[in-house]
């Protein structure tokens, strides 16, 4: 399948694999782009720029084929080294960097000087459109249906798709709500030019978390995530547990009176926990809505080779056995 995406960053199939905390790790980003798809290692999973320039020259040794970097924008108040970040980005050769976060333009002339391509995690069509006037080259466009944070604005992919593609030039990919070739189909005929998934590469037998982790995934309905730090205006999609029911106690308790300390046990550094060692029920942890969509633990390969063949058949089957002779 040949579209603006694949061609933005030699990639054989529109799907990339988000940038996931914990998660976007070497063994799952080269195992996307050895697929045909394109990986993407998450930066500031690495504590140090050289942690992350080891983690691009571990991937390198795994595919050959293009891979990218995610790189989060935090507040200012917990600003990371992001120079030498850029740093070690540039110096191994990578070509795609996801931003996401606050806005990315002071860092932009050094990546693009570097002949990177910028795509940016956006939950609006406002922030796409900025993000096209400061010169990314792609964006992500994040339903509000995503794991992790869907923005303030609660449009689901449905309208948010649609309204993109009346509004960019620069091309776009789906994000939230996105696991197979119905989600990709579906993306395509409103406007996007691939997908970006999250929570369904999770659940495949490469991403280097614990199992406990992805059969979480698989156990769960689309009924089984929540939305915490809504009265902080730091939404964020989670799948439930013990301490996601706590958070959303604590909230109501407080009302208008809540500070991010009140609930600081349960969401900061919690991941390393989660994801590595599997104790589910340490903190909110990221998930779509998509998991009602995922039954399975395949590998990347067979994931990728599976949404690409359903596609075609959909296409050319389903879709144009519709068309009157």
């Amino acid at each position: 399948m040949k579209t603006r995406i694949t061609e933005l960053f030699g990639i054989e199939h529109p799907i990339i694999q988000g940038g996931m905390h914990y998660v976007g790790f070497a063994e799952l980003a080269a195992a996307v782009s050895e697929a045909g798809g394109l990986g993407i290692i998450t930066g500031l999973t690495q504590k140090t720029p050289d942690d992350l320039d080891k983690e691009i020259k571990k991937a390198r040794e795994l595919t050959d084929k293009p891979i990218g970097v995610n790189l989060t924008f935090l507040p200012a108040f917990a600003t990371p080294p992001y120079p030498e970040y850029i740093d070690a980005i540039i110096s191994n050769g990578i070509k795609a960097v996801e931003t996401a976060g606050r806005n990315p333009a002071e860092h932009l002339p050094k990546l693009k000087e570097a002949g990177i391509k910028i795509i940016h995690k956006c939950t609006s069509v406002r922030h796409s459109l900025k993000a096209q006037s400061i010169g990314c080259d792609a964006v992500s466009v994040d339903g509000f249906e995503c794991g992790g944070h869907p923005g303030e604005d609660d449009i689901p992919n449905m309208i948010l798709l649609p309204r993109a593609a009346d509004e960019l030039d620069i091309p776009f990919v789906a994000s939230g709500g996105q696991a197979d070739a119905r989600s990709l189909v579906a993306s395509l005929a409103m406007g996007a030019e691939g997908v970006n998934m999250g929570t369904r590469f999770i659940a495949t037998k490469e991403a280097p978390v614990h199992d406990n982790v992805k059969q979480a995934i698989v156990a769960a309905s689309e009924l089984d995530t929540a939305l915490v730090m809504r009265p902080l205006r730091n939404t964020e999609r989670v799948l439930k547990n013990a301490a996601v029911d706590e958070i959303l106690k604590i909230e109501q308790e407080k009302g208008a009176d809540l500070q991010i300390t009140d609930i600081l046990d349960q969401v900061a550094g919690v991941y390393p926990q989660i994801m590595m060692e599997g104790e589910m029920d340490r903190g909110a942890w990221s998930c779509g809505m998509v998991a009602g969509l995922i039954h399975d633990i395949p590998t990347c390969k067979e994931l990728i080779d599976r949404i690409m063949n359903e596609a075609d058949a959909i296409i050319r089957q389903r879709l144009e056995g519709f068309l009157a002779a």
